[in-house]
C-alpha cells in the first residue's frame, strides 16, 4: 500500500534531499525546483512491490533512502537483476529504451522512500540539463552491460533447462521400455528352466532338436513380420486362442497375442503338434512363447539403447563438447542435431522438411553459439504454430557464404512489431514465459561473432528467417 505522506519524525524537503542525489548535485536551482514541481514522493514499506513486471513504463525513479531490490519473473523464479541503495537513479531503462511496460519489477527490501518523475519531465530534463544527460548515459551504458550479461546468461540457462527437459522426456520412453523389458527377462529367466525340464521328460532328442529347429524358424519369421491392421491382428489372435483351447494348451488368451504378435498362425503350430506328444504340447508351445518374448525384450533393449546413444550423440554434437570454441562446422550436423532435442516439442503435429544442398561446405564458426541460434529461430517457429504446422529448414552456398532458411506456416508476426524483434528484452510473450533476448541473442551470435547477417520476411502462413554466414573465419 502506498503511503504519500511522510510521518512528521522522518518527513524531509524533498528538494534538499534530492540535492544530495548525485546526479542532480550540479543542477541549477531553478532546474531543480521544476523537477520537485514535476514528480511526486512516495513511501514503500519493506516487502512492498514499488512496480511490477508489464506495468505500464510512465515513470523514472530516484530512491532517496532505502533499499530496493529488482526482479525478473523466470517461469517459477524470481531472478534478482540488481539491488539498488539510497540516493540512486532506477526504472530508467525501459524508458530510454522505449519499452512500453518495465522488463522487472522493483520490490522494497527497507522501507523506502521514492520520487517518481513522469518519463515526459525525465525526457525534458535530458534535453535541457547536459549534466544531468552525461550521468545518465554513464550508469546506463553500465548497467545495460551489467543487465545484458545476466540476461544472457539466463538465455543461455533457461535454454539448458528447454534442452534438459526434451531430454528427459525423450528418454524416458526408451528408459521405461528397457526397464519393462528386463523385467519380462528376469521372469523367463525364472520359467524357461521348468518348461525345458519338463520338455526333456517328455520328448525324445530327436523332437527336442525339431522343437529348437521351429524355434529358430519362429524368431526368423518374427523378424521378418510386417505390422497387422488391428482388425486382422484382432481376428487371427481369436483364431489362434481357439485353436489352442481345442489341443488343450494353458493360458491360451494369454499365448495367442505373442504367437500372432510372431507372425505365427495355427497352420503352422499344427506341424509342431504332428511332430511332439500331446502331453508335450502345452509346455512345448509355452516353451515357445517365452524364448519369443525373451528375443522381444533383447531387441528392444538394443533398439532402446540405440535411441539413448543418438540422444546422447546429439548433445554432445549440439554442445560440442570437448571442442574448441571456433572449429569447422557441419551446419547440417547443428540443425539435425536441434531437431533431435526439440523433438518433443515436434511431435505434437510439426512436420519438418529438409531442403539441404548436401555439398554444402563446411563453415569456420562457433558450433555451440550456431546452435543456439538454430534452436531460438525453430523454437519460435513451433511457438508460432502452436505446435501445429510445417517447418523448412533450407541450406544452399552463395559465393563465399552458406544460407540458412528457417520457415513456418504459423499466424505470422504482427506488421507493427516487426522493426522491434531483434530490440533487446522486446517480448510479445506473457510475463515469465519470454526473456526478450532470445532474437537479440541471435543478431549477437550471427553479426557479432561471425559477421554474417540475418534478415526475415513474415506474413501470415509465411515466416521466413534467413541467415547468411561466411564460410572462412573473418
Amino acid at each position: 500500500m502506498t503511503n504519500t505522506q511522510n510521518p512528521p519524525r522522518q518527513r524531509l524537503n524533498i528538494k534538499d534531499a534530492l540535492r544530495q542525489v548525485p546526479l542532480f548535485v550540479k543542477l541549477p536551482e531553478t532546474e531543480l525546483q521544476w523537477l520537485c514541481d514535476r514528480g511526486q514522493e512516495v513511501w514503500r514499506e519493506a516487502g512492498e512491490i514499488h512496480r511490477q513486471e508489464g506495468d505500464p513504463a510512465d515513470y523514472v525513479f530516484i530512491l532517496i533512502e532505502g533499499e530496493i531490490r529488482i526482479t525478473q519473473q523466470v517461469g517459477n523464479q524470481q531472478l534478482v537483476l540488481a539491488t539498488y541503495d539510497t540516493q540512486t537513479l532506477f526504472g530508467e531503462l525501459p524508458v530510454l529504451m522505449g519499452q512500453d511496460t518495465y522488463w522487472a519489477s522493483g520490490i522494497a527490501i527497507k522501507r523506502s522512500r521514492i520520487f517518481e518523475l513522469p518519463k515526459d519531465a525525465f525526457w525534458r530534463l535530458l534535453s535541457t540539463c547536459s549534466c544531468v544527460t552525461a550521468s545518465i548515459l554513464s550508469t546506463m551504458a553500465q548497467r545495460m552491460q551489467t543487465v545484458q550479461t545476466i540476461a544472457q546468461q539466463r538465455e543461455k540457462l533457461a535454454a539448458l533447462g528447454t534442452l534438459a527437459a526434451g531430454l528427459a522426456h525423450e528418454m524416458n520412453n526408451p528408459a521405461a521400455a528397457v526397464r519393462r523389458s528386463a523385467k519380462h527377462l528376469h521372469e523367463l529367466w525364472q520359467d524357461i528352466p521348468c518348461f525345458t525340464l519338463k520338455l526333456k521328460q517328455q520328448m525324445t532328442n530327436e523332437q527336442l532338436g525339431f522343437l529348437i529347429d521351429m524355434q529358430c524358424e519362429a524368431v526368423q519369421r518374427a523378424q521378418n513380420l510386417s505390422s497387422l491392421d488391428p482388425l486382422t491382428q484382432s481376428d487371427r489372435e481369436d483364431e489362434m486362442a481357439e485353436w489352442l483351447t481345442v489341443h488343450h494348451v494353458e493360458d491360451s488368451w494369454q499365448l495367442a497375442p505373442i504367437l500372432v504378435g510372431a507372425g505365427l498362425d495355427p497352420i503352422w503350430l499344427e506341424k509342431v503338434a504332428q511332430k511332439i506328444p500331446a502331453e508335450a504340447l502345452s509346455p512345448a508351445i509355452a516353451w515357445l512363447t517365452a524364448s519369443l518374448t525373451g528375443i522381444g525384450a533383447i531387441e528392444e533393449i538394443d533398439r532402446c539403447a540405440d535411441r539413448i546413444s543418438q540422444l546422447v550423440q546429439a548433445i554432445k554434437d549440439y554442445s560440442y563438447m570437448d571442442r574448441a570454441p571456433l572449429q569447422d562446422v557441419d551446419v547440417h550436423q547443428g540443425l539435425e542435431s536441434t531437431v533431435t532435442i526439440l523433438s518433443h516439442k515436434l511431435k505434437r503435429g510439426v512436420t519438418v522438411i529438409r531442403e539441404y544442398d548436401r555439398n554444402l561446405p563446411r563453415i569456420v564458426g562457433y558450433g555451440g553459439a550456431l546452435n543456439q541460434v538454430w534452436t531460438n529461430l525453430i523454437d519460435n517457429a513451433i511457438d508460432a504454430m502452436q505446435g501445429q504446422g510445417k517447418i523448412w529448414l533450407r541450406t544452399w552456398q552463395e559465393h563465399d557464404h552458406i544460407v540458412v532458411e528457417i520457415a513456418d506456416n504459423g499466424s505470422g508476426i504482427p506488421l507493427n512489431i516487426q522493426p522491434r524483434i531483434f530490440e533487446p528484452f522486446f517480448t510479445t510473450k506473457g510475463v515469465g514465459q519470454g526473456t526478450g533476448l532470445g532474437l537479440d541473442v541471435t543478431y549477437r551470435i550471427i553479426v557479432g561473432k561471425h559477421h554474417g547477417d540475418i534478415n526475415f520476411t513474415s506474413k501470415p502462413g509465411d515466416t521466413c528467417f534467413r541467415v547468411r554466414l561466411p564460410i572462412a573465419a573473418s
